[in-house]
């Protein structure tokens, strides 16, 4: 009997995970499909599988969704009925996750299910932002209309991922490489070049001891310094996730210099196009407002919203509250403003979300062009300090013995 480690889309449209004995590939594979479960993966376990009991899953991104979307639309505005629309996104999706819970959603269609509701058994795969958009879309008879709004959302949003992702980590790369070449430096090429003084009978200069004694102790201690590292590194992550941590960083994400003023243009631009795309779907605005709060990533702004929706809810206008929050900016709120009284707020919002998409792109370019020279200076003064310490003591016994 080998052993079979698995992962699959339960009847529920849960995602599970696990390992199985069974004689062949083909006999595990009919044990998971015998309790009605949609196969993703299912290959002879490895050491690491056996005895942890667990595989890596494929997770699904917005340009995952965004292709399945245009895909729809496409077949369907063609004529394609939508049982047979996703019998063929179900063979053409690449995403195994994706693509399982597609082939499970035409399997609920085919036996008379309304999309809406086949979908919503697999709430932990599709969003609710398109649950709502697809529940709209049939009850005003243009899906095809629902799934074009949500491509172009997805795509937005995927586009607005990557620009806050790169203005995140390129400093960060910048700044651990910075880390690298310095911690290098004091541990295997201080020590070579200080070597060649060891026997001069001459006093070292001062910035040159300095060097040697931090050097020294990165030669001594230097697996210490990972250690340390590697522990800050789990414990600010494991600190990160629970929600005393999830404030702080949610405070300091947008309170810092740089990366502050991205988050903040990032926000805006998720509410703006979020909400427009649900109140053009005829989804209700409190409901509308619920679901781009939970599309937010940052803390205090799904606070905001949640306030928001409150508000709203016992008649106050949603710039009212946008205002109170001191989160968003006066152009947000003015827009918003705009549109509530001229009864043209879905247009505001969508002016609100391509100003600031754009906005995030410009303000992402800005900050690697000012990040990339103020980390070159910073590198240049560290090694040119450490030049001059290398240099002082030759300058220094040229002097002795030219006297």
């Amino acid at each position: 009997m080998a052993q079979f480690a698995y992962r699959v889309m339960t009847p529920a449209g849960k995602e599970k995970k696990g390992t199985l004995e069974a004689k062949s590939r083909d006999a595990a594979m009919n044990i998971l499909k015998a309790d009605k479960n949609v196969v993703i993966q299912c290959e002879e376990a490895g050491a690491m599988s056996k005895s942890l009991g667990f595989s890596f899953g494929t997770k699904i991104k917005p340009r995952d969704f965004s292709i399945f979307c245009h895909q729809f639309e496409s077949i369907n505005k063609a004529g394609v009925s939508v049982v047979d629309s996703f019998e063929m996104l179900g063979t053409q999706t690449e995403n195994p996750a994706l693509q399982a819970a597609i082939k499970a959603v035409h399997t609920d269609i085919s036996k008379g299910d309304s999309l809406a509701t086949a979908m919503r058994k697999r709430k932990g795969v599709f969003p609710e932002m398109l649950l709502n958009m697809v529940e709209a879309g049939e009850a005003s008879g243009s899906l095809d209309v629902a799934f074009m709004r949500m491509a172009i959302q997805f795509e937005k949003d995927a586009a607005l991922q990557s620009a806050v992702k790169k203005a995140v980590t390129y400093p960060i790369i910048l700044i651990v490489v910075m880390i690298a070449v310095i911690f290098v430096i004091m541990t295997f090429v201080i020590p070579s070049f200080m070597g060649m003084f060891a026997d001069l009978d001459t006093e070292m200069p001062a910035i040159t001891m300095v060097i040697i004694h931090v050097s020294d102790f990165f030669v001594a201690w230097w697996w210490l310094m990972l250690i340390i590292g590697a522990v800050l590194f789990m414990g600010i992550k494991a600190y990160a996730n629970t929600d005393s941590g999830k404030e702080v960083t949610s405070s300091l994400a947008v309170k810092l210099p740089v990366i502050g003023p991205v988050k903040t243009k990032s926000a805006c631009a998720r509410l703006g196009r979020t909400l427009c795309t649900l109140l053009a779907a005829g989804v209700p605005m409190v409901d509308a407002i619920d679901i781009t709060g939970r599309n937010m990533e940052n803390l205090l702004y799904k606070r905001a919203m949640k306030e928001a929706k409150e508000q709203v809810m016992r008649g106050v206008p949603l710039s009212r509250p946008l205002k109170s929050s001191g989160l968003f900016p006066p152009m947000v709120v003015h827009m918003v403003s705009i549109g509530e009284e001229t009864g043209n707020i879905e247009v505001m919002l969508e002016n609100v979300a391509d100003y600031y998409e754009e906005d995030v792109q410009l303000a992402t370019e800005q900050m690697m062009t000012i990040m990339e020279p103020a980390i070159i200076v910073v590198m240049a003064v560290v090694v040119g300090f450490l030049v001059i310490a290398i240099l002082s003591p030759m300058f220094t016994l040229y002097e002795s013995l030219s006297s």
